[in-house]
């Protein structure tokens, strides 16, 4: 076997990085295989589940393959949805495997100046920079409010993007004016008793293209009991960061974040986007190997909790009277709320709870919708496929309302209603507004 320069190179750094433990704790029981998304819409291809994924990456650490297009290949076509890791009955941590492999490609990756500007562009230019966030978004806002979105799709500009983007477009949230994103303070008090002081982790697209999200998850908090405040200098989470191959992007924010948040001594940080949660809680993992920060991460994801788990847990659904208009509710979940941070009873017991509605279990809920981050743009055909399945079931359960913890799992959703022709009959919600809408 020959290999290239680059590949020698990546794969000296697969056998130096890689944990091997790790690697060699996969069984290869395929316990993982009926949970992983991939697998089943390519038709059982062992390349694309999670055990024949792992085989790659230790055949790569051990220098019996080279690490070539086709391993790339399968590393990009993974979800990383970590459905598998709870399956997993010798506990493999998958997602850390994943992120890893992929940071060791992007590291080598030769990108054409486009995709090296974009990537720039995104991960160090933008994201990274609230106040530039806060920016982009307004120049949505200008787009929505000014008539300009009406007269595009009147042109038919939309019809010249690939069919998933011009979709995409049409269920984006109205989102706010720049203002509007600036006037919100930075401490709550509690609607009545004190029990629990909490420090709120905004992040960026949430508190940006869904800030109104944020404003009714602050109004739950109060309502349930709890004082908050929300750090002035925290930054993006650095889950888009960690997924992409961009690992020491994703440390630095994850140090900011930490220097932001511990000195509140808030019982508890809160987030309401399970994607955000999930890599917020594996920042003890992220910076195991920093002296200065290691033991800081740990404290810091200690705290970590969705908030449906802490509505849960304070008894907000026992505490509040929750009613809406009749409607059937089903409700799907966030992959990496249920499979990282392990919260799926608090959501469906708080649904449950809501007076007026019916709740129906989705076939799958528990399966991946195929937003994923971005990949419902890099890797739309598969994505599309998987979206396709999802709405299936959704159909089965006659739901009204579709019930989602996070963004990109929410938007994903709404693409599939607009697929299915279903706009007029079904809506998807963040579940927080439709826990403050049954306040009302």
């Amino acid at each position: 076997m020959t290999m290239t320069k680059r590949e020698l190179a990546i794969q000296k750094e697969f056998s130096e990085r890689m944990d091997e433990g790790e690697l060699l704790n996969c069984m290869r029981c395929g316990f993982c295989l009926p949970s992983c998304p991939t697998y089943i819409e390519t038709g059982f291809d062992e390349t694309h589940s999670p055990r024949g994924r792992i085989a790659l990456m230790k055949a790569v650490h051990d220098g019996l393959i080279a690490p070539d297009e086709e391993v790339e290949r399968s590393l990009d076509v993974c979800l990383g949805c970590r459905a598998c890791e709870p399956v997993c009955p010798a506990g493999v941590q998958y997602g850390h495997l994943l992120e890893e492999a992929r940071d060791i490609f992007a590291d080598h990756n030769q990108y054409k100046p486009l995709t090296k500007a974009v990537r720039k562009t995104v991960f160090e230019g933008l994201f990274p920079h609230q106040n530039r966030m806060e920016h982009s978004v307004s120049l949505l806002n200008l787009y929505q409010r000014s008539g300009l979105q009406k007269t595009v799709r009147k042109l038919g500009f939309m019809e010249l993007l690939p069919k998933n983007l011009s979709t995409m477009e049409k269920v984006l949230p109205a989102v706010p004016s720049r203002r509007e994103m600036k006037k919100r303070e930075r401490t709550f008090s509690s609607q009545k008793e004190t029990t629990t002081k909490v420090a709120f982790f905004t992040g960026c697209l949430m508190d940006t293209m869904f800030h109104e999200t944020n404003n009714a998850t602050i109004t739950l908090l109060q309502k349930a009991g709890c004082d908050i405040v929300i750090p002035e200098e925290q930054n993006c989470c650095g889950a888009l960061h960690g997924h992409s191959g961009e690992k020491a992007h994703a440390k630095k924010l994850a140090k900011q974040n930490i220097d932001a948040f511990e000195e509140l001594q808030a019982d508890y940080i809160i987030t309401n986007a399970g994607g955000c949660g999930a890599f917020l809680v594996d920042y003890d993992h992220l910076l195991k190997d920093d002296p200065q920060y290691a033991q800081r991460a740990k404290l810091f994801t200690s705290k970590m909790k969705d908030i449906t788990q802490i509505l849960f847990e304070l008894d907000f659904h026992m505490n509040s009277e929750l009613h809406v208009a009749p409607q059937v509710i089903t409700y799907q979940d966030s992959c990496h709320l249920r499979n990282v941070m392990r919260t799926e009873v608090a959501p469906r017991t708080l649904l449950k709870s809501i007076g007026g509605a019916a709740y129906k279990e989705m076939d799958q809920a528990d399966s991946c919708c195929g937003s994923a981050g971005i990949y419902n743009i890099v890797e739309s055909d598969m994505s599309m496929q998987i979206l396709d399945h999802k709405m299936e079931h959704v159909k089965a359960t006659h739901a009204t309302t579709i019930v989602t913890t996070n963004p990109g799992c929410l938007l994903q959703m709404k693409v599939g209603i607009e697929r299915e022709g279903l706009s007029d009959s079904v809506r998807a919600v963040h579940i927080v507004d439709l826990l403050l809408e049954a306040c009302k």
